[in-house]
């Protein structure tokens, strides 16, 4: 304990320039704690939706007593999300099971609403015809997945839902019937985010816990030289490693509390919570509090090893040792997995991620992480000696013998840009394999509305809809049903030529205003003609039309997913009777399967008819959430990552500029200009920067190509995906210039060259 209070001492003793060092490694380590403490949270987060979604799902049986109690469960969309109606019957006998977030079973008439339901009410009152009686009160957070659901339980009377309900035995199932994102997505959501955040955290963390090294290895070993033992020179050294990283960790956490009452309350695109669903657990708190102080005392002690060992070299600057080479061996270890990965499938038989593969290609990616980041030293130390003997300039020489004596001072400053520009192409390809799994293979999405419910202007404002591209009437031939045998039928596109080419991967033959036959040579459609079809439409009897299949063909080839794939007929509008509404229809609208337009899409169907029911071809509502959760995530993953970086080259490039402003007067006051003392700093950062950088856009883009390749989709290699991360490149190289410019200032204070 004597050398603990010994070591806390020369902290708050040592002067002004060790306590702005002491504070700024806290402040770091706070802004590191806080992104872990938000990675770590995530999980729970979305446990906690699932866990409510799971506790109101309603528990039924087929069989039950003629008066209990009937439920009938909706799912339908309003505009891009989902909208979930529970329709309850109250029984006359025994007990009625209550849901989480209502006091009381709906009476007939009555109808509980969700907090976002309530207001669109009063936005969209046509609304209120999804919801038949009048609002009876809120459903509580206890009940809801988040505070936008749309989500209602609507009571009602037993005989309207008798043909379709079922009897209710109570509440809560263990898990969750529509997760906030699937188990398979959320394996590949977890791989991202401890790629993007937790690889640069820990380095991060690393750096804060190493600030200053060179003068507290010079204080530590001088305390060795006093007779201090090694392990009270360690304990000396831990005083203000694991005070600065346990200050950090509780400033972190109440960083993380702000941050999610804010997040918590604005929301997220795509993502929103209660605030109790983002508290700190017991199991955060602890790997925070315990976690990054052990992390901080286990760097401390590797960086005193030398101080407490060897304290007369360190003293007197002693020629250190080459930097180890096992940081060389992880990185070829990493690279020979990824490699392996990227040769099948160069190969064309292309390695699945199930059983070891699974595990190989998370090891790999971290392999190679980890060892890019341990051999930047012994690159910048093999560069500068080799620059060092050949060069005749004086910048280069200077630059790379501070270098050449101090390979790790300079990678503290770089290595959170490198590792950035690693995890960018990562991320890169996580998302590429995201966007192959979750959104539809074909590039058009339709969307199918009954015509009944929709009036003739309503249904020209829905073809007017932003980012629809063309729009249709599928029409379905009358059928007989007490005529003999198996009844024939035939299904017309209403459409123009164009219209029905934009809804289609290939058409040929089309003429306008005439009838054509569809022939699909994928799917084998080839009606026979000749053969007559009647079509009825409503007003009255007499409105019927037959149809003839003619000779005459047009070639098509529809998307996988799309109705046009069962049709016969195209019918140009001109072929039917004036204000025709065909009995047996629908109406097809199409637009990009991208889903910021599906989204916008749906949003403009909500706007014309918002109580239209909405199938989307091949895509549920759900889905389409999820997309928007998973991408959110990976977002907010990017951004942790990105501030981590910058926050590492922030913090290190400070750091650097207070340990080294005794050695750059020193040089100066021997005659060198500020010019070239400029030169030198940025020459000192900007080449091994360079190589580093260069490293990790090959190692990247090798990891990204692996994790693809083991993924199963149609895309392995991220070639679009290189000139953004060369520009990425380019403006980290620029912003490491800049940041090493500060390094040499104007006014030279002979007091710092002192010796201590």
């Amino acid at each position: 304990m004597s050398e603990f209070l010994l070591g806390l001492r020369l902290l708050f003793g040592s002067g002004r320039g060790n306590r702005i060092r002491f504070f700024l490694m806290a402040a770091g380590g706070s802004i590191g704690v806080c992104c872990l403490a938000l990675v770590l949270t995530v999980p729970a987060i979305l446990h906690a939706h699932d866990g409510r979604t799971a506790a109101r799902e309603p528990v039924t049986s087929s069989k039950g007593p003629a008066d209990g109690t009937l439920v009938l469960e909706r799912d339908d969309a309003y505009g891009s999300r989902p909208f979930t109606r529970v329709f309850v019957a109250k029984g006359t006998e025994g007990a009625h099971p209550v849901p989480p977030g209502l006091s009381r079973l709906p009476a007939p008439g009555e109808v509980f609403v969700s907090p976002r339901v309530h207001e669109l009410l009063r936005e969209a009152p046509a609304a209120k015809a999804l919801l038949p009686g009048r609002e009876a009160g809120v459903i509580s957070p206890a009940g809801l997945a988040h505070p936008d659901e749309l989500f209602a339980y609507v009571g009602t009377d037993g005989t309207r839902i008798a043909h379709e309900a079922r009897t209710l035995k109570g509440f809560g199932y263990d898990y969750a019937p529509s997760p906030a994102v699937d188990p398979s997505t959320l394996t590949d959501v977890r791989f991202a985010l401890a790629t993007l955040v937790l690889l640069p955290l820990g380095i991060f963390l690393s750096v804060c816990a190493r600030l200053s090294a060179a003068s507290r290895m010079r204080r530590l070993a001088a305390l060795r030289l006093l007779g201090l033992s090694r392990k009270g020179t360690q304990r000396v050294n831990a005083a203000e490693t694991v005070v600065a990283a346990l200050l950090g960790a509780v400033l972190g956490l109440g960083e993380y509390w702000i941050l999610n009452q804010v997040m918590s309350r604005a929301g997220l695109p795509g993502l929103r919570w209660y605030p109790d669903d983002g508290a700190l657990s017991l199991s955060t708190v602890a790997i925070c509090l315990l976690g990054c102080p052990a992390l901080a005392w286990f760097v401390g002690r590797k960086s005193a090893r030398d101080a407490t060992a060897n304290p007369l070299a360190v003293r007197r600057t002693a020629v250190p040792r080459p930097p180890s080479k096992w940081g060389g061996l992880l990185l070829l270890s990493g690279l020979g997995i990824v490699c392996g990965f990227c040769a099948t499938g160069l190969m064309g038989h292309p390695a699945n991620s199930l059983g070891v593969n699974a595990l190989l290609v998370v090891a790999g990616v971290v392999l190679t992480g980890v060892g890019l980041v341990l051999t930047l030293p012994l690159l910048s130390y093999a560069l500068a000696s080799r620059v060092a003997r050949t060069t005749q300039s004086l910048t280069l020489n200077l630059a790379m013998r501070r270098n050449e004596a101090e390979p790790g001072s300079t990678m503290r400053v770089v290595t959170g840009l490198v590792l950035l520009v690693y995890v960018a192409s990562l991320a890169q390809g996580v998302l590429i394999q995201l966007e192959q799994v979750t959104r539809p293979e074909a590039p058009v999405q339709e969307y199918s509305l009954s015509p009944s419910a929709l009036t003739a202007q309503q249904q020209r404002k829905l073809a007017d809809v932003p980012d629809v591209r063309a729009h249709a009437v599928m029409m379905n031939s009358w059928i007989d049903l007490n005529a003999p045998g198996i009844p024939d039928s035939a299904t017309a596109v209403v459409a123009t030529c164009a219209q029905l080419e934009r809804m289609v991967e290939y058409a040929e033959g089309c003429v306008d205003g005439r009838v054509m036959r569809l022939v699909d040579p994928t799917t084998g459609t080839d009606p026979k003609p000749g053969k007559s079809y009647p079509f009825r439409f409503d007003g009255g009897k007499g409105k019927e039309l037959n149809i003839t299949i003619p000779s005459q063909r047009m070639v098509i080839n529809a998307y996988s997913a799309s109705m046009i794939a069962s049709t016969a007929l195209l019918v140009p509008p001109s072929a039917l009777p004036a204000d025709a509404r065909p009995r047996d229809a629908q109406l097809l609208l199409a637009s990009g399967s991208d889903p910021g337009q599906v989204r916008s899409v749906l949003d403009g169907i909500a706007a014309v008819a918002p109580i239209a029911e909405i199938e989307l071809v091949g895509l549920n509502v759900q889905g389409l959430e999820q997309i928007s959760v998973v991408e959110t995530l990976l977002a907010l993953g990017m951004i942790m990552g990105l501030v981590i970086g910058v926050a590492a080259f922030l913090v290190s490039v400070t750091d650097r500029a207070v340990e080294r402003r005794s050695q750059v007067t020193a040089v100066t006051l021997i005659g060198a200009r500020a010019r070239t003392m400029r030169a030198v700093q940025c020459a000192q950062v900007v080449l091994p920067l360079g190589i580093g950088l260069a490293l990790a856009l090959v190692s990247g883009k090798l990891a990204e190509s692996s994790y693809l390749i083991t993924g199963g989709g149609a895309i392995r290699w991220d070639v679009e995906g290189i000139p953004l991360l060369a520009l990425a490149t380019t403006g980290v190289l620029a912003a490491a210039a800049l940041g090493s410019l500060p390094l040499v200032g104007r006014r030279i204070d002979p007091e710092l060259i002192r010796r201590d």
